[in-house]
């Protein structure tokens, strides 16, 4: 389950102090301003995954927890960065949006952190050679990840463990199977 938060504004609130018209911000230094400020907001066992940004200034703030993520705390950090980026006047119009939410399953595994929080679940793996693998993601080390899969059908069917460094890894999602 993906949960999300959206704040918008277009409007400028009056008494906000803004950045000096000379500071032009890049992306890079957006993301990197954006992670001060939130890295406070996480309290208990969540954790950063990501920002993104587009050109029209929204924010995706991709927040996860060890526990498990629900809607109030993706809300609480949403309101509290919200009112410290407004307050800071990073963007004097107001023009920003800024959502907040669980990386959700169409985003891939980025942190060791989310690899370990998976372990029992399927995952599909491409390799840097574009291989694919799926399989139940069984171990996480620092260094590399256990996938066991069965190959086979019926009486052939044969259950087998891969080990795939991280340095192989391209890309690893979470998948649903019913």
């Amino acid at each position: 389950m993906r949960y999300v938060y959206l704040h918008r504004t277009k409007k400028y609130e009056k008494g906000t102090v803004a950045f000096p018209s000379s500071f032009i911000m890049t992306q890079d230094t957006q993301i990197q301003a954006v992670e001060k400020l939130v890295g406070p907001l996480l309290q208990d066992d969540i954790f950063l995954v990501n920002i993104k940004i587009k050109p029209t200034n929204n924010f995706k703030i991709y927040v996860d927890a060890d526990s498990g993520l629900g809607i109030e705390k993706c809300i609480k950090i949403n309101r509290a960065l919200y009112k410290i980026m407004e307050e800071m006047g990073m963007y004097p119009e107001g023009d920003f949006s800024l959502e907040v939410s669980s990386p959700g399953l169409e985003e891939p595994l980025k942190l060791l952190r989310q690899y370990k929080k998976n372990i029992g679940r399927e995952v599909e793996v491409i390799t840097r050679d574009d291989q694919k693998k799926d399989g139940k993601l069984t171990a996480v080390s620092d260094e590399k990840i256990t996938i066991e899969y069965t190959e086979g059908k019926g009486k052939k069917a044969v259950q087998k463990a891969d080990e795939i460094l991280f340095s192989d890894i391209r890309q690893t999602k979470v998948q649903i199977k019913f």
